[in-house]
C-alpha cells in the first residue's frame, strides 16, 4: 500500500512538473510572437508568477476568514468585534438569537443594535483601560415581564491589528436561576424540617417533664407528634421522588387503571384540607372512569399534588375545583382547574422548577417545598406526556395533561 502511494505521489508531481514546463513553453511562444525578448519574457512570467501567488494568498485569506466565520456562528457564546467608535466589524448569528433579534447589521454601533448601555459601558471600559473586563448583567423583557441574566467579557484588540475590542457575551440565565434554587431550597428545606422537629421535641420535653397529668393532654401530645413526623416523612420522600424522576432511573409499574380511582383516591387523602378550606370538587370523567395504563404510583401523586397544590395557594372559602377528562383515539386531555387567585405572570415560567416556590407574599401557614407540581411535571414526562399552564388571576387556572393512551 505504501509503494503504491509513494507511486501516486511521485507520478502527481512528474505530472506538475511536466504542466510546468508546458505553460513556460507556450508563454515563450507566446511572447515571441509579441516580440518580446528573453529577458523581457522572463520577466513577463516572474510577473505571472507574482500575481498567481497574490491570488493564491487572497483565497486563503479569504477561506479562512470564511472558516472563522463559520465556527463562531456555531458556538454557543455571542461575538462582536467593533472599531473604537464602537462600530460593528463582525457579529455572529449567535448573538442576535441571545437578545431575541431577527439580525445585527454591521456598521451600525452597538447601542444602535442591542440597545443597552450595560454591554457598551464594558466594551467603553475596556477601551479606556485597555484590559479585559468582565461583568455581569440583567436585562428585563418588558413584553413577557421575565429577565436573562448575561456574562459580559470584552477586552482591546492585540496591538498589532486595528484599533478596537472584541465582546463575547454568555448566556447565564439558567446558571444563575439554579443557583437561587439551590440557596431558595436551602432555606425552605432548613425551615420546613426545622419547625416540626422543634415542635416534636417541644412535645417531648414536656412528657418528660411529667407537668401533664391527665390521659387527654399527653393522647394530644401524642396527636401533634405524630402530625409533625408524617410531615417531616412527606418532605423527604418529595424528595426522593424527584430524583428518582430526574434521574431516569425509576422503571415505571405498568398497570391498568381509572382516572376517577386516582382522583378519588387523592380527594380521600385531602379531605381534612378540603373541609378546612370549604372547597367544593365538580368532577367531569366519562363513564367508565377514565381508562388509563401507567404507574398509579406516580398518577395518584400527579392528581394528590395538583388538587392540594389549589387548596393550599387558596386559602379563601368558595374555592372550586374541576377536574376534567377526554378520551380519544391515542391520547387523552385530563385537566385540574379552579378559581382562585391565579398564578401571577411573572412566575408562570418557573412554576414547575424544582423547589420554586411562587407568591412568597402569602401566610406562613402555606406548608411545602415548592417539590409538587416538579413531581407532577417529571411524572407525566415520564408516561410520554406533556403538562401546560395557563392562568388568569381571579378567574380561572388550569394545569392541561395530554398524555398518550
Amino acid at each position: 500500500m505504501t509503494i503504491a502511494l509513494s507511486i501516486a505521489l511521485l507520478s502527481l508531481a512528474a505530472w506538475a512538473w511536466w504542466r510546468e514546463k508546458m505553460w513556460r513553453s507556450s508563454l515563450q511562444k507566446v511572447t515571441r510572437s509579441a516580440g518580446l525578448k528573453t529577458f523581457e519574457a522572463d520577466k513577463l512570467a516572474a510577473r505571472f508568477d507574482g500575481l498567481q501567488e497574490a491570488n493564491h494568498a487572497l483565497n486563503k485569506e479569504e477561506y479562512l476568514r470564511r472558516l472563522f466565520e463559520a465556527l463562531l456562528n456555531e458556538i454557543r457564546q455571542g461575538v462582536a468585534i467593533v472599531d473604537d467608535q464602537m462600530r460593528i466589524k463582525f457579529v455572529n448569528r449567535t448573538l442576535a438569537h441571545l437578545f431575541q433579534k431577527s439580525g445585527i447589521h454591521r456598521g451600525r454601533t452597538l447601542i444602535e443594535e442591542l440597545q443597552d448601555h450595560q454591554i457598551t459601558d464594558v466594551v467603553q471600559s475596556a477601551l479606556k483601560e485597555q484590559r479585559r473586563i468582565v461583568r455581569e448583567i440583567e436585562l428585563s423583557n418588558t413584553t413577557n415581564l421575565t429577565s436573562r441574566h448575561y456574562l459580559i467579557e470584552a477586552a482591546p484588540l492585540p496591538a498589532k491589528a486595528e484599533s478596537g475590542a472584541w465582546l463575547m457575551v454568555h448566556d447565564i440565565t439558567e446558571q444563575t436561576m439554579a443557583e437561587q434554587i439551590r440557596k431558595d431550597f436551602v432555606a425552605n428545606a432548613s425551615h420546613e424540617l426545622r419547625t416540626p422537629l422543634t415542635l416534636i421535641n417541644g412535645y417531648v420535653e414536656t412528657l418528660q417533664s411529667g407537668v401533664l397529668k391527665d390521659q387527654t393532654s399527653i393522647q394530644r401530645c401524642y396527636e401533634v407528634m405524630e402530625k409533625h413526623g408524617k410531615r417531616i416523612v412527606r418532605i423527604i420522600e418529595d424528595m426522593l421522588t424527584i430524583s428518582r424522576l430526574e434521574s431516569g432511573n425509576s422503571a415505571l409499574n405498568i398497570e391498568t387503571f381509572t382516572a376517577r380511582s386516582c382522583v378519588q383516591d387523592a380527594l380521600d387523602q385531602l379531605s381534612p384540607l378540603l373541609q378546612e378550606r370549604g372547597a367544593s370538587i365538580e368532577l367531569d370523567l366519562p363513564a367508565d372512569g377514565g381508562q388509563m395504563r401507567g404507574d398509579r404510583f406516580y398518577w395518584d401523586q400527579v392528581f394528590t399534588n395538583l388538587i392540594e397544590n389549589s387548596l393550599k395557594e387558596n386559602p379563601n372559602p368558595g374555592l372550586i375545583i374541576k377536574i376534567s377528562g377526554k378520551w380519544f383515539t391515542d391520547h387523552c386531555l385530563l385537566s385540574v382547574s379552579d378559581n382562585g387567585i391565579g398564578i401571577a405572570a411573572h412566575d408562570l415560567p418557573f412554576v414547575f422548577k424544582r423547589f420554586y416556590r411562587g407568591h412568597k407574599h402569602h401566610s406562613p401557614q402555606i406548608k411545602g417545598t415548592g417539590l409538587g407540581l416538579s413531581i407532577v411535571r417529571r411524572a407525566i414526562e415520564a408516561h410520554g406526556g406533556t403538562i401546560d399552564l395557563t392562568s388568569t388571576p381571579g378567574v380561572e387556572t388550569t394545569f392541561s395533561m395530554r398524555v398518550p393512551v
